[in-house]
């Protein structure tokens, strides 16, 4: 059956393919249509069918376009009216497709700078660590306008592990445009922020970014893209999704590969006459869901959100409530109010169903709480977002150094910054650890913490942490742990050692795919388990052109044991200053992770063994002062480059004896002095 809807929808879509790309159509308002439209609508042939209506004029039927399509005009209804002044879209994508260059282009040319004004690249990425890792990882919200409407743009992360930061905003758009690389295609993010859209059925822009590339295959990306579609189980209509192609560093667009403009102005038709505006309850009491927080250091906590029903004003008294705690009401008032325009938050006295703003002045609002009239509080369904798959243990610094390089170092410091965390960050848990200073945070990935520890230690927090462990569930009797899908790109001389590696972690091989310009794509079933630690030894293995991306797949049963690492590592003998004599005889053991003039202590992890298990060296010793000399004895030996241990490489290196110290100005890994057992190679 499923696959015959597929030859079905294929045939669908090679017919309209040969239709006119683009229909005219009168500008229509929604609000003052006549009913007589109605029967028209149900008498399309097809679920995805448009049609141009002239108001004052007979309804006609026309042919059915994958791009630039109209859809027919609403009528009011009692459900609400149409605002045809609005459209509210998110941008998402898999990671590096180009979704926030492409957002700086659409900025630029809707005249949002002066042409004088200074910009950067990646204006949206305003976040430190966005701007020196290429990703976005906190969602943002902007406004263009586009021949008098407004365009509220939210620009989402790639990567699943932020994809909280997904699930929690796509609520306040009615449509999406989705960006695909015009030579990767859809990727493993691309289906995970594709299935929350769909499960919300967003309405979907395709655009197929990059088209300037030589190697560029849009007919196969398209194809893809559709199947991708039918197995998130889209419906027809939403099967039907129209396509732009674009050049976000460019900024241009067209509706065919060959055919582009020398602006982005077939990219913003496209949304206006694809992403339908809001239905709104103007005239009903208020309600507006906080879907996302700023904090700003004079205006205190900021709450930014959708008005889904009725009208918020600066300056009104409204209720908090939230659909987790029925009953519990309280008070706030409104101390002012904003909306999004060119770039910027624009101060307003109201705001009318149907946009987003922002807003000041309730100091405990928290996502996924409403904000209602203070008559009427009727909660709105909170924001649900899927689980955490992987913890780490939080806590208190005990090292020799401990306190030396931190501000906050206290567990109460650390329980407070966790605490405001949880506030914004709603992918997160944290439940009280074993010991009273220590707390297990819990993540959709290592990535997802790994951000959380970079930005405290940044702030001053200094804390140890401990390996990163999957979190495991009961089904039906059986304990199963989270699998996940691994898609390496690859050159096709690294292909079997890649298959070895995974091989090694208990990978299963799903599929080949011989890629183009000799590159291939393998995809792999694998436990969450599996691919800690991996990152590092597949660039090692693939000289650093093996690139993996990943998604959460299901729980299964437990793969049983893996071997996480083969070599032990060699632990600093006492506490003193690393000296070039003893660094140049301690390197024949294996790879230093210390330099000469670095301060280490006992028990401090200074390299990796080239063997199993552990290695005691003494790496503080100095050469003896002493008159008589042998011969060859001051021969220079020479030093080897030692590896530089950053946070993301010493929580993949670390087992489960070992814990990273990390303060602002250090990261240091060592032997975890209340392990029980010592030495072990796996987790």
């Amino acid at each position: 059956m499923q696959a015959l809807q597929k030859i079905q929808r294929q045939a669908q879509r090679q017919a309209s393919a040969q239709a006119p790309l683009r229909v005219e159509a009168p500008v229509v308002n929604r609000a003052v249509l006549s009913a007589a439209a109605a029967p028209v609508a149900a008498a399309a042939p097809l679920p995805a069918a448009r049609r141009t209506v002239a108001l004052g004029a007979p309804a006609r039927p026309t042919t059915v376009c994958r791009t630039a399509t109209v859809d027919a005009p609403a009528s009011t209804s009692s459900e609400g009216s149409v605002r045809e002044d609005i459209r509210n879209i998110a941008i998402i994508a898999h990671v590096d497709h180009g979704k926030t260059t492409l957002v700086d282009a659409m900025l630029k040319q809707s005249k949002v700078f002066r042409e004088n004004q200074a910009t950067a690249e990646r204006i949206m990425d305003s976040n430190d660590l966005e701007r020196e890792r290429g990703i976005t990882i906190l969602a943002k919200n902007t406004a263009i306008r586009y021949r008098g409407i407004k365009v509220n743009i939210i620009d989402t992360p790639g990567h699943a592990d932020f994809g909280g930061e997904v699930e929690r905003v796509i609520n306040m758009c009615d449509g999406v445009l989705l960006l695909v690389d015009s030579v990767e295609g859809p990727m493993p993010q691309t289906r995970f922020v594709l299935r929350k859209a769909l499960e919300l059925q967003k309405r979907v822009v395709v655009v197929v970014n990059k088209i300037d590339r030589p190697a560029a295959r849009p007919e196969w990306v398209i194809d893809s893209t559709f199947e991708l579609f039918m197995d998130l189980g889209a419906s027809d209509e939403l099967c039907e999704f129209p396509v732009v192609y674009a050049s976000g560093v460019n900024g241009i667009a067209g509706m065919t590969p060959d055919g582009l403009a020398e602006d982005l102005e077939p990219l913003f038709a496209t949304i206006v006459k694809e992403i339908r505006p809001p239905v709104v309850k103007s005239e009903a009491p208020l309600q507006l869901l906080c879907a996302n927080i700023d904090y700003d250091e004079h205006k205190g906590r900021i709450a930014i959100g959708r008005v889904s029903s009725g009208t918020i004003k600066r300056g009104q008294s409204v209720s908090i409530c939230s659909s987790l705690e029925p009953g519990k009401v309280r008070q706030a008032k409104i101390a002012e109010l904003f909306v999004y325009d060119n770039f910027s938050r624009v101060p307003v006295d109201e705001v009318a169903a149907g946009d987003i703003c922002a807003l000041s002045g309730i100091a405990d609002i928290k996502i996924g709480e409403t904000i209602t009239q203070r008559e009427a509080p009727v909660p709105l369904p909170t924001i649900k977002v899927e689980d955490p798959t992987v913890n780490m243990t939080f806590k208190v610094n005990t090292s020799p150094f401990a306190g030396k390089e931190g501000k906050f170092v206290t567990s109460r410091n650390l329980k407070d910054r966790l605490d405001r965390e949880l506030e914004r960050n709603l992918a997160l848990r944290v439940e009280p650890g074993e010991t009273s200073d220590s707390f297990v945070v819990s993540g959709r990935g290592t990535l997802h913490l790994g951000i959380l520890i970079e930005n405290m230690r940044r702030e001053g927090y200094e804390f140890e942490i401990g390996p990163p462990k999957v979190i495991t569930r009961e089904v039906e009797g059986k304990t199963c742990e989270p699998y996940e899908e691994a898609i390496v790109d690859v050159p096709e001389q690294y292909v079997g050692a890649v298959v070895e590696l995974f091989a090694q972690r208990k990978g299963e091989m799903v599929d080949l795919i011989p890629s183009i310009q000799g590159a291939s794509r393998i995809k792999f079933r694998i436990a969450t388990r599996g691919l800690l630690g991996l990152k590092n030894q597949l660039l090692t293995a693939t000289r650093g052109l093996g690139v993996m991306n990943t998604l959460f797949l299901e729980y299964a049963p437990v793969a049983g044991e893996i071997l996480m690492r083969e070599n032990g590592s060699l632990v600093a003998h006492e506490t003193g200053q690393a000296t070039t004599y003893a660094l140049e005889s301690a390197q024949d053991r294996g790879q230093m992770f210390c330099r000469p003039g670095d301060q280490v202590y006992e028990g401090q992890v200074i390299g990796m063994h080239a063997k199993a298990g552990d290695l005691k060296v003494n790496v503080c010793k100095t050469k003896a002062l002493t008159n008589m000399r042998a011969a060859g004895k001051d021969t220079k030996v020479g030093l080897d480059e030692p590896r530089t241990m950053g946070l993301d490489d010493s929580l993949e290196y670390i087992n489960d004896d070992e814990q990273v110290e990390v303060t602002p100005k250090s990261i240091r890994i060592r032997k975890d002095p209340m392990a029980s057992t010592k030495g072990k190679k796996g987790r």
